[in-house]
């Protein structure tokens, strides 16, 4: 199938753990699939969807993304994997942790999953890449950033949620700017639950998103990365506090689905093909196809 834009490359990144990141990147690489060749590469040491894809032998493989992006010894076509829900594969490996270490020292650390992965298959092999990063900054979220220029930020209610966004601009996408353009195309509210015609936390992190003031690129609010099905206005919030609207369900919700379906070892589009929450995917895919939110 032919790409409708230009080839892209996207990391999916939070310096905080257990908030659907691996998730998100899995069902985004999904969706963009049905736009052009999708390839999945999977950064993060803990292999959360390398393993919850079903390919933990190639996880705890004798060849590694090491071999690729430090000791030349292995191209990525060495360790890309065909999966049965249209995108490809590129593995982590229970060595990652030591390539981390071993960038810090390495001429031009910072670029070589750029040189080794992106340029030679985005747009030749693929019209996107997707990267799953790791949980805490490193040389392997610097190479991810380095590679796409482009970053999605997920989300999830709780006391330390802005916090965690927080400390992914100030320790990741700031100091990377300070090199290299970074666009952060979209912060994903998910793992939603409760109504938000009440103080909840999924209301207080919808809040935030939607009226805070800090930029998340250069000249931009960060309420216009929220994409449209997380985006309820002041006004929204007054009629739905008034009683004058049905209380809408933004952002990606809880369903048990998206956590049966990492367990069935498929992504949401295979595992439950009717779920509501297909469509955010899809529309978080339409973003990076567009390189930004479109309004």
């Amino acid at each position: 199938m032919a790409a409708e834009h230009e080839p892209r490359a996207v990391s999916v990144v939070i310096l905080k753990g257990g908030v659907g990141k691996s998730t998100t990147s899995m069902n985004l690489a999904r969706q963009l699939a049905e736009r052009g060749e999708t390839l999945f590469a999977d950064l993060d040491p803990n292999g959360h969807a390398t393993n919850g894809l079903g390919f933990e032998d190639a996880y705890q493989g004798e060849v590694n993304l090491g071999d690729v992006i430090l000791e030349g010894t292995a191209t990525p076509h060495d360790l890309i994997q065909p999966t049965e829900y249209e995108f490809d594969l590129l593995p982590s490996s229970n060595t990652l942790e030591d390539v981390e270490n071993d960038l810090a020292g390495a001429m031009q650390g910072s670029a070589r999953v750029k040189s080794k992965i992106v340029d030679p298959l985005l747009g030749d092999e693929y019209e996107y890449i997707v990267f799953d990063c790791p949980a805490y900054p490193g040389m392997l979220n610097n190479n991810a950033l380095v590679a796409t220029g482009n970053v999605m930020i997920p989300i999830e209610p709780g006391s330390s949620a802005i916090g965690g966004y927080k400390r992914t601009m100030e320790r990741l996408i700031e100091p990377a700017r300070e090199y290299i353009d970074v666009d952060v195309l979209a912060v994903v509210p998910n793992k939603l639950s409760d109504r938000i015609d009440q103080q909840t936390e999924d209301r207080e992190l919808l809040e935030n998103l939607n009226t805070a003031s800090y930029e998340v690129n250069p000249g931009q609010p960060l309420k216009e990365a929220v994409p449209e099905f997380a985006r309820i206005t002041a006004t929204e919030f007054e009629r739905i506090d008034a009683g004058e609207i049905s209380t809408p369900k933004p952002g990606i919700r809880y369903r048990s689905s998206l956590s049966r379906s990492l367990q069935e070892n498929k992504p949401l589009q295979e595992y439950d093909p009717e779920s509501d929450q297909i469509e955010c995917y899809e529309e978080l895919a339409a973003i990076v196809a567009n390189g930004g939110i479109d309004r």
